[in-house]
């Protein structure tokens, strides 16, 4: 069984679109603020927003394999994030192609203004696979079970060639997007994601704490640095 989500209440901010950049909003300049707040209503008409999500029975762990119902996820990271899963989500979420096409133009004609829209396009679909994140998680409060760390193909410790896994999983093309040979998702404003679900999984762990950089990773020490 398969879900399909395309009712989404997406709100954006200046602060969403610097981050969508890479830029921290503390220390953007005015400008950078303002730029960022004058493609807010652009960005809205232009994002198309859906999901597809289904949940499937954890079978057997093998080593560094997962074998769920009608497949297998390889890798240490899924060693460390699903292990003690009885079941798994698995989602792909994306913006559509608009947005996409819009920065595409304005690279030749603003650049400026391209590259701030096109980060209105990362927070965009951010907040889609957060709000399908939200959903998943209301669903297993409601059966008191727990969930695992959310992990994404390609992360260190998973293939991004695990990407075909995915969607031999679902039939991501219901909401417009497919893979290419290199397992690259189109549009390119779409995200995969497994969350793992089970009696007592440890949901305090973050990608960023089994990452080999993480001990030289100017976010993560910036982040520990302000909490």
């Amino acid at each position: 069984m398969f879900n399909i989500v395309d009712e989404f209440d997406i709100k954006l901010t200046t602060e969403d679109i610097l981050k969508g950049q890479g830029i921290d909003p503390g220390r953007a300049s005015e400008r950078l603020h303002k730029l960022s707040e004058s493609v807010i209503e652009e960005a809205y008409s232009l994002i198309k927003p859906a999901a597809i999500y289904t949940l499937r029975n954890v079978n057997a762990f093998e080593n560094k394999t997962i074998v769920f119902d009608g497949g297998t996820f390889e890798g240490s990271l899924v060693a460390q994030s699903m292990a003690g899963a009885a079941e798994i989500y698995i989602a792909v979420c994306t913006i559509g192609t608009e947005l996409e096409e819009r920065v595409e133009k304005l690279m030749d004609e603003n650049p400026v203004i391209g590259v701030t829209l096109d980060g209105a396009g990362v927070a965009a679909v951010g907040k889609v696979s957060q709000t399908v994140e939200d959903l998943i998680c209301s669903e297993a409060y409601k059966l008191d079970l727990s969930l695992g760390m959310r992990a994404e193909p390609g992360q260190e410790g998973w293939p991004i060639e695990q990407q075909r896994q995915v969607f031999s999983i679902l039939p991501a093309d219901k909401i417009g997007v497919h893979l290419t040979k290199n397992c690259l998702m189109m549009p390119r404003k779409t995200l995969s994601f497994v969350i793992p679900r089970g009696k007592n999984l440890d949901n305090s762990i973050a990608p960023c704490d089994i990452c080999s950089k993480r001990d030289r990773c100017g976010w993560r020490n910036k982040k520990k640095a302000t909490t």
